[in-house]
């Protein structure tokens, strides 16, 4: 069972449904202990980073993720849900994260048009994991104005170009993320959904 973390966000019917089209069984849901019992957890995000932590904060979901994230069960953030993974954003002031993993998130530099929206190529440094069977120059669907930053870059697993070499996916032991919406991006988004079911068993 992988749960779908609910904390007021959109499209998260969408994100289930790519899930069960990969023979995965997931649920949707802010209920605290069904996260903590989950055999993998989802974290999506659309939105403000600084927001969407104070919802997390206020519910208790950041504690249940932390909780997610020491027990190792796979755990993986889409978009804003990558990015809440890190220590600190810089979005409308600086704002802590989660905390997983050591790094920042920062805003596209000036000159280029945000936020970033449309498809765009993934570029994997390694061919296991979330993507397993991905092929370079391989197309996913972006939107986003910030990116995130690894203190260690070497749980980079896949890049994207858009005026600087940013990471578009990163793997450190359990815990995943991907800059994309999968759930948009047909068989390339599917492909890393039925890997991450993979890791999840």
């Amino acid at each position: 069972m992988i749960a779908i973390v609910d904390y007021g966000v959109s499209n998260l019917r969408s994100v289930q449904k790519a899930l069960e089209k990969v023979g995965a069984e997931a649920i949707i849901t802010d209920d605290v202990a069904a996260i903590r019992l989950a055999d993998g957890v989802l974290l999506p995000g659309v939105g403000a980073f600084g927001d969407a932590m104070e919802v997390l904060n206020r519910r208790g979901l950041a504690t249940a993720l932390g909780d997610v994230f020491r027990a190792g069960r796979p755990l993986l953030g889409i978009c804003l849900g990558m990015q809440l993974l890190f220590e600190e954003s810089e979005e409308m002031g600086r704002h802590p994260g989660l905390g997983f993993l050591p790094g920042r998130v920062i805003r596209f530099g000036a000159g280029l048009k945000v936020p970033l929206i449309g498809w765009n190529q993934v570029h994997p440094l390694r061919t296991d994991g979330l993507l397993n069977g991905v092929q370079a120059g391989d197309y996913a669907y972006f939107v986003h104005s910030y990116y995130v930053v690894p203190s260690d870059p070497s749980i980079i697993s896949g890049t994207t170009d858009y005026g600087v070499d940013f990471a578009s996916v990163i793997e450190q032991g359990r815990v995943f993320g991907i800059q994309f919406h999968p759930e948009k991006s047909q068989d390339v988004g599917l492909r890393i959904l039925k890997n991450f079911a993979t890791v999840v068993g």
